[in-house]
């Protein structure tokens, strides 16, 4: 059996042993398993009756359980394929951001089957472009800067949608009669039991990650529901549709089962009718801004953790980077089958990199937990949005960090960083802060009589989000 592991991950000859892979495996799992709780908090709801529902245009809803359910699935096929397939210790699950795309800007204009079929075209654009080897192309032409401020952007943003999922952050109701159009809580003031457990569990899992604990942000999770579960049964707060000081979905309460078969009825539940019910120009732009807003993510992160690992040659190139591309495209097409999302690698692969995970048998054994995982999902259903929101808040300041590769002394790429970075949360869109920032930069370039430093897929680009930001005007000229 050893022999036969070897020749298909090469264990050995990569420097690494089987028990480090396994130990590996297993620490990578534990580190982002909390995507499991969070994917379904962002795309699923209770019922269609909440008022934080995540509806489609016709009312429709994600249940909790079979998000669940089929995050896990997807995540664990594709992290095993991964791992036979490119021979590499990174994990893929659902993305963070795309999901909060669907459930906030696309889903309300279609079906959830048509936003997920649009996932899968996304994901079939995305492998093409790897095939082609134009998204290597692209990534090596943008600048640095950019890069970092697209990661320290996405950070920025999820933070945000953390603080507002816990009522910590709150639109105001006169917002339009304003100058201040969102407030801290309710008057001023946390003012509500769940944004308290919200700030408790922030400072739990602040000090879990500042610690070094393994497992930090899923410890954090459930111990902030645990904390949950105590306030709910001491000061019945019940739902924020009878109350508006009360959880926003999930009232946490003790489930009747941990155990359970998973519900897999999501999987195939896709759609393509999206060209139906909108106009083509408006459904092509909406699969533009997926591929853009998937389109960088992925090569940052398997470029950081191919160095953490070792496995880099001289100039930076991964091994079997055209089979790992290729395979990390196909995430997004098998999230868009089994309406989990888009999938990608994890930036927290670090984490079992760090354990001595050299090879694809670490990949392996994480994708068999994420599989036993979906034998779980009842307990899920009992994580509040208010429980799951620090780790969100957490996973931002972690992205931030790479504000560092960023030169603000020199505003030529300081501001078209600082526009991507804000305008990422400020519009709650990925792709609009991309476009901002690529769009700037260019601009700035010519202005400055730098052009000829842009590399021409940048020009190409620029002009493609030109068209993009310009939609509107476009739409009504044809």
């Amino acid at each position: 059996m050893w022999s036969v592991i070897e020749r298909l991950f090469t264990v050995v000859g990569r420097g690494s042993t089987v028990p480090r892979e396994l130990r590996g495996g297993l620490v990578t799992f534990v580190t982002m398993s909390y995507i499991i709780v969070l994917n379904p908090l962002i795309l699923g709801s209770v019922s269609a009756t909440d008022p934080g529902a995540k509806t489609d245009s016709l009312g429709g809803i994600l249940p909790i359980s079979q998000v669940a359910a089929v995050t896990a699935l997807v995540a664990g096929v594709m992290t095993i394929l991964f791992g036979l397939v490119a021979n590499l210790p990174f994990a893929i699950a659902t993305g963070l951001g795309i999901n909060t795309l669907l459930a906030v800007t696309i889903a309300p204009m279609m079906t959830w089957p048509e936003a997920m079929g649009l996932v899968v075209l996304d994901g079939v654009v995305i492998v093409l472009l790897a095939v082609t080897g134009f998204r290597t192309a692209v990534f090596n032409a943008v600048p640095p800067a950019l890069k970092a401020a697209i990661a320290v952007g996405i950070g920025a943003f999820i933070a945000l949608i953390g603080l507002v999922d816990a009522g910590f952050v709150r639109r105001l109701p006169d917002a339009a009669n304003t100058t201040v159009p969102v407030g801290l809580g309710i008057d001023g003031s946390i003012a509500s039991w769940p944004t308290f457990v919200f700030v408790i569990g922030l400072l739990v899992t602040g000090v879990l990650v500042v610690r070094g604990v393994r497992a930090g942000l899923l410890i954090g999770v459930a111990v902030t529901t645990v904390i949950a579960i105590v306030v709910e049964a001491i000061a019945q707060v019940g739902s924020s549709a009878t109350n508006p000081k009360g959880w926003s979905l999930s009232v946490p309460r003790l489930p009747d089962s941990v155990v359970g078969l998973p519900d897999l009825s999501l999987v195939g539940d896709v759609s393509f009718g999206a060209f139906s019910r909108l106009d083509v120009l408006t459904v092509v732009l909406l699969v533009f801004t997926l591929v853009l807003a998937n389109f960088f993510d992925a090569m940052g992160t398997m470029t950081g953790l191919g160095g953490q690992a070792g496995l880099t040659d001289e100039k930076g190139q991964l091994p079997n980077i055209g089979k790992a591309l290729v395979v990390e495209g196909a995430g997004a097409v098998a999230g868009g089958l089994g309406s989990s999302s888009s999938n990608t690698v994890f930036v927290e692969s670090a984490s079992g990199i760090a354990e001595g995970a050299r090879t694809g048998l670490a990949n392996v054994v994480t994708g068999v937990l994420f599989l036993a995982a979906m034998f779980l999902t009842p307990l899920y259903a009992i994580v509040p949005v208010e429980a799951a929101a620090p780790a969100l808040v957490i996973v931002g300041a972690m992205m931030f960090r790479q504000v560092s590769g960023i030169d603000l002394t020199d505003l030529r790429t300081a501001l078209p960083a600082f526009l991507t970075i804000v305008v990422m949360p400020f519009t709650y869109s990925i792709a609009n802060g991309i476009g901002a920032g690529f769009v700037s930069y260019v601009l700035l370039a010519a202005a400055t009589g730098r052009a000829r430093t842009v590399h021409p897929l940048m020009w190409v680009v620029a002009v493609a989000f030109v068209g993009y930001f310009a939609v509107g005007p476009i739409r009504s000229l044809l």
